[in-house]
């Protein structure tokens, strides 16, 4: 079947050309006929998406194909440009020059691409045989983090025409003499998974890649290398074509060609809830119950693959299904384990020898990891592509029905499955969130590129605006953001820290010696968590990595699980977990702090907006003609609608109307020992509750001069206070309002581990925190020295004792700290 890898059928269409002789040098749309003759004899026909944006590709447009997983995506973006290689081949030869660039978020996805590249490959070179003609001599290869040394060698004597890497080792590739020639002649760029990257900060890093790139083939070939973007799911889509293309020295976006198929597609989606009703907690028992419709779910197809939201509950679900299946049968998948585990699963799973694989998002995208029968979503995914996604990799190839099953886990995940099915149904997608000017990429970015080559700082700035995320930058910004770079950061921390030199009199940007490793050795826009690696005895494997807070609290003996196995630990030392195999001994279970998604936009108006028409309903008829219409509007198992409408009800009944979105609610209850309560029921999602939350709890702790305890959850806000505090119920309401919330919000965020956590990010960044010196990684307590000692300069306020502060913390004009606030205030939370 053809899959959005390169092999493989399609039963849609046939292809946009007629076969031409064998004489020809290319038939009537520009295709060879050896190319032609291998689709139709491996592939058959084109896909919707393929017919669409070959025209565009052939003609030389920036093309961006939106269409569902399975729709041949990747094959749409390659066959164009292994045509011309072809072409070019038995016309005059190919010199060992790079001519495409396909760029993946995941090393594992660039791996699989690489492989499935070589189908095509030899088998277009088998008609070129049948057709008397010298083969095409075209060679890919893959540049990721995981490329041995010898292959690096290779490829920089001779370079591949076909390069698959991940923005992290573009970035490497041009920061690097060798690399930036190399990519001098690249023609076309494929950067799949768009969507994967344009929310975070690695997406605007990947995009002045890209300008960079495109000021470099500028030089040698006279053009900017044509763009294709290709994802499954994108909203809204002419903004995601504007972030693929940046924008033209007119200062317009570059003309894009969309290519959108839609991300519609049957689906066998259904809820599934256990035969004992949920509640606020997953009960023990309950558990058994779900474990075991689990195994019936496993038994019943050949593959199964089951995604949850954290790495903990990955172990504690694959150990429970490999001691009713067997260890052989199910293990687990997650970004702690080793890479050789992960592979391991990878193949196990492919070749048939796993009956089941428990991962995180992990394999939430199109890694080749052969067919897949059901897919298992245990908890709410948090949002709509989330859920398209992973269902998307059951029937993973063109004609595929992916078949999906959604397991909520409490009552208010329910609620929140039941208004993902909706939302399914009504074909609703979450928008993408993108990163605005992040001014720590920019730093490391400028760094990077002056390393190599002197730049007017004009021009420079000019080039990176034409990146979509910086269409923006002010002048002021980034000579503010030049300034810092060539003073040390801080102007105070000596000369040695200045990252290049700036000619403000020929208003030119030249490189210090040194710069260049340092952005080589520290790049990229990844945190360090600072997991700890585990090394088991007396080998001296590297099995995996735990949380740095688990690995504190643990002691010599205690027992934990990785992997499906149970290990004991040994010593703990820095940055090493030693342990033993604990054959038979019960574990406790590692865990990791953060790592479970909050709930999208899209979706949380999708809860407000069921619970609005239960709560019509409720109040208009009963609760049995409820349910009844609840089963006729979305496929619900008759147990699921009754237990949602029965909760609901019973919400209704306590708080007199359900929240919404238009309908906030205020309560508060003494608990048993009498200690105040009170709660804001606003389904509005986390990221707007955590800053309305944390806002309000500055706001009380003025109010009554005391630290109070606050939780931001995506339903509500929870404050808790002493038993002798006493307001009337709706002042809160008074508490915020438009015009002082964000000066109250910075004061809230700079009192919180949120902005320390956040400038050390953006720090490392910026290049300001060596994470790399030497080749070795810099222990943690290294880099968060450093991140005080310069946070200690540049806004001294931060960490001076309170009691010495007349007033609020005066925020310097620094791009650090602008930075580190704008991540806290629109990215972690919602300002806006």
């Amino acid at each position: 079947m053809q899959s959005d890898t390169l092999s493989g059928m399609s039963p849609t269409a046939p292809l946009p050309f007629a076969s031409a002789p064998a004489t020809s040098a290319t038939g009537p749309n520009g295709f060879h006929p050896a190319v032609e003759r291998w689709f139709e004899r491996d592939l058959g026909r084109a896909t919707a998406a393929q017919q669409a944006a070959w025209p565009a590709i052939a003609e030389g447009r920036h093309t961006l194909v939106a269409a569902p997983t399975g729709s041949g995506k990747t094959l749409a973006a390659f066959l164009s440009a292994i045509n011309s290689l072809v072409c070019e081949s038995l016309k005059r030869g190919l010199p060992a020059q790079t001519r495409v660039l396909y760029v993946s978020p995941l090393k594992a996805l660039s791996a699989d691409v690489h492989k499935n590249l070589q189908l095509p490959l030899a088998g277009i070179n088998e008609m070129l045989n049948a057709m008397d003609l010298p083969a095409a001599a075209i060679t890919a290869m893959t540049r990721s983090g995981d490329t041995p040394q010898n292959e690096r060698n290779k490829m920089r004597r001779t370079p591949p025409h076909i390069l698959v890497t991940t923005p992290e080792s573009l970035y490497i590739l041009l920061t690097s003499a060798s690399g930036r020639e190399m990519l001098s002649t690249v023609q076309e760029v494929i950067v799949d998974e768009l969507h994967a990257v344009a929310n975070s900060k690695r997406g605007a890093h990947l995009t002045l890649s890209l300008e960079r790139l495109a000021a470099l083939t500028a030089e040698t070939t006279g053009q900017r290398p044509l763009r294709i973007g290709l994802s499954a799911t994108q909203k809204p889509i002419e903004t995601m074509a504007a972030y693929l293309v940046g924008y033209g020295k007119n200062g317009e976006v570059e003309p894009c060609h969309i290519v959108d198929t839609g991300h519609q597609r049957d689906r066998d989606l259904r809820l599934c809830v256990p035969r004992s009703p949920l509640s606020a907690v997953m009960a023990a028992e309950v558990w058994g119950e779900i474990y075991g419709q689990l195994v019936e779910l496993i038994q019943a197809h050949n593959t199964t693959l089951i995604f949850v939201n954290n790495r903990r509950l990955a172990e504690r679900i694959a150990r429970f299904l490999g001691e009713a299946l067997g260890d052989e049968a199910v293990t687990a998948h997650h970004g702690s384990l080793s890479k050789e585990h992960r592979l391991d699963a990878e193949m196990r799973l492919k070749n048939g020898q796993l009956q089941a694989l428990v991962a995180t998002a992990s394999l939430e995208l199109g890694i080749d990891i052969g067919d897949i029968d059901l897919v298992v979503q245990l908890g709410s995914p948090r949002s709509i592509a989330a859920l398209l996604q992973r269902v998307g990799r059951a029937g993973h190839q063109v004609g595929g029905t992916p078949k999906g099953r959604l397991f909520p886990l409490t009552r208010d995940e329910l609620v929140e499955c039941t208004a993902l099915v909706d939302s399914v149904q009504r074909g609703e997608l979450d928008a993408v969130r993108f990163f605005e000017q992040p001014l720590d990429v920019l730093a490391q970015q400028i760094v990077a590129e002056i390393a190599h080559q002197e730049w007017d700082e004009q021009a420079l700035y000019e080039q990176y605006r034409r990146a979509w995320p910086y269409r923006d930058l002010s002048r002021e910004s980034f000579t503010a953001t030049v300034e810092m770079l060539s003073s040390s950061y801080a102007g105070r921390r000596g000369r040695r820290e200045a990252q290049l030199h700036r000619d403000t009199v020929n208003g030119k940007l030249r490189g210090r010696k040194g710069s260049a490793l340092r952005a080589v050795l520290n790049g990229g826009t990844i945190p360090d968590q600072f997991d700890y690696e585990v090394i088991l005895q007396p080998e001296g494997t590297f099995i995996g990595t735990l949380n740095e807070d688990f690995a504190f609290e643990s002691l010599p003996g205690d027992v934990f699980q990785l992997g499906n196995t149970p290990y004991r630990i040994l010593q703990v030392a820095a940055g090493k977990v030693y342990v033993a195999d604990a054959p038979g001994a019960m574990p406790s279970l590692p865990f990791w702090f953060g790592d479970a998604p909050g709930r999208s936009d899209e979706l949380s108006f999708s809860v407000s907006r069921l619970r609005a028409a239960i709560e019509e309903k409720l109040t208009n008829t009963t609760v049995p003609a409820t349910t009844a219409w609840l089963l006729n509007e979305l496929p619900l198992p008759e147990s699921a609608a009754s237990q949602l409408v029965e909760y609901l009800a019973t919400a209704k009944a306590a708080l007199g109307v359900l929240p919404t979105q238009d309908q906030i609610v205020f309560e508060r209850f003494f608990d048993g020992s009498g200690d105040l309560h009170f709660i804001v029921h606003s389904p509005f999602g986390s990221r707007i509750n955590r800053a309305w939350g944390l806002a309000l709890r500055k706001r009380f702790c003025r109010k009554f001069n005391f630290e109070l305890q606050a939780a931001a959850l995506d339903d509500s806000i929870v404050l808790s206070l002493g038993s002798t505090h006493s307001f009337p119920i709706s002042e809160p309401a008074k508490y915020l309002n438009a015009t002082t919330c964000r000066d109250v919000l910075v004061q809230a965020v700079l009192d919180s581990p949120m902005f320390e956590t956040r400038w050390r990010w953006n720090a490392s960044i910026a290049l300001a925190i060596v994470r790399r010196r030497g080749g070795k990684k810099q222990p943690p307590q290294f880099q968060r020295n450093d991140a005080e000692d310069l946070v200690a300069v540049v806004f001294p306020d931060q960490i001076a004792c309170a009691e010495n502060l007349a007033g609020k913390r005066e925020v310097p004009d620094h791009p650090l700290v602008t930075q580190t606030l704008a991540d806290c205030l629109t990215d972690t939370m919602d300002i806006a």
